[in-house]
């Protein structure tokens, strides 16, 4: 049985090569095989800003189609990135999408996105804009005519068969592009070396996103309090503030200042501290940030003093005794499990405050 191959071509093509052949009508944007969900504005408003900034995206994937004798045009369908391809025409030109939708097609960016093109149209902005977006490049594959739909699945079912599955945070990611998304994402971003040096987080934690839902889980210490870690309750965060965040400076503000703290009292001692574990770090940050600002605290902005002598001796006496495990037996179980209920966050909690 000869082994089947697939002659891919591996090029590049700009936006405005896209908008040539949409004007051209070359250019096959539905293919009957593929259905996706509607974008969210949210993500429509983060792809433009990914294209103005010059950051790469994932592949798109075309393929070619038998030339038409009559008017002796090449046609290309858009077999993977249908919904980039008609985010950009939309944005640019309406008139490019003969099935244009203005309920599900019309967006404009968010400031929180990009200030410079926030609810601007294309016509708006600059010519060294519009062109800096018409002249994105793009990586496409293009695939021959000769591939029908049925190989075209079993393709993408070869790729993704390695692939693995999209955890909590990375599907939160993916969902939301607002208010709360972008500053968690940035915030735990700016904290990357502190996570690396303190060991909270490896190399894999941190590609999976797993340091930014942390950051989530101290956003929702400063609204709520300690809480314990479900799913549910952190999709529900990003959910209600996606659009209206009005905590979100004194909540960045708060963070930073934490994080400081943490580095400046104990960071050459961090990696080596029983509170470089996940469970016991949200613990010693609820803690801390009990001493600064008191849990359930209103969100306005109050002057507060540096840690005292006293309390930086105790955070370091306490991470060895947990080590050593002369600590009580309530407390030892709790700092050995993994879970992050809220009775044994809370139970660690109380421990590091009864001997404040």
């Amino acid at each position: 049985m000869t082994m089947q191959t697939w002659e891919i071509t591996r090029t590049i093509y700009k936006i405005s090569d896209f908008v040539s052949w949409q004007k051209a009508k070359t250019l096959v944007l539905s293919p009957s095989f593929q259905r996706r969900p509607v974008w969210k504005p949210g993500a429509k408003s983060f792809l433009i800003d990914t294209v103005v900034r010059g950051l790469p995206m994932p592949i798109i994937f075309l393929r070619e189609q038998r030339t038409d004798v009559s008017t002796m045009e090449a046609k290309r369908e858009v077999v993977d990135g249908q919904q980039r391809i008609r985010t950009i025409l939309a944005y640019i030109d309406t008139s490019l999408l003969p099935d244009f939708k203005k309920e599900t097609d019309t967006f404009v960016v968010k400031r929180i996105h990009n200030s410079d093109l926030a609810n601007k149209k294309f016509s708006e902005l600059s010519s060294e804009l519009q062109r800096r977006i018409l002249d994105y490049q793009f990586s496409v594959h293009v695939l021959p005519a000769q591939v029908d739909d049925r190989e075209v699945v079993q393709l993408f079912a070869r790729m993704n068969a390695t692939g693995v599955q999209l955890n909590a945070q990375e599907l939160r990611n993916a969902e939301w592009f607002g208010e709360f998304k972008t500053s968690m994402y940035e915030l735990a971003a700016e904290q990357i070396p502190r996570w690396r040096a303190w060991k909270i987080f490896n190399e894999w934690d941190i590609a999976r996103m797993q340091e930014v839902e942390l950051t989530s889980e101290f956003a929702l210490l400063a609204l709520r309090g300690i809480t314990g870690k479900t799913q549910k309750t952190l999709d529900k965060i990003y959910q209600d503030k996606d659009e209206n965040y009005p905590e979100k400076s004194e909540i960045e503000r708060r963070f930073r200042y934490m994080m400081d703290t943490i580095q400046d009292n104990f960071g050459d001692k961090m990696s080596s501290l029983a509170f470089r574990k996940k469970t016991l770090f949200y613990s010693l940050f609820a803690f801390l940030y009990d001493v600064h600002y008191g849990l359930k605290s209103p969100l306005k902005r109050k002057h507060i003093t540096p840690l005292s002598s006293s309390v930086v001796s105790w955070i370091k006496s306490a991470g060895v005794s947990i080590d050593k495990e002369e600590v009580p037996e309530e407390v030892l179980e709790a700092a050995s499990r993994r879970t992050t209920h809220q009775s044994t966050r809370t139970r660690i909690f109380n421990f590091l405050k009864k001997r404040k």
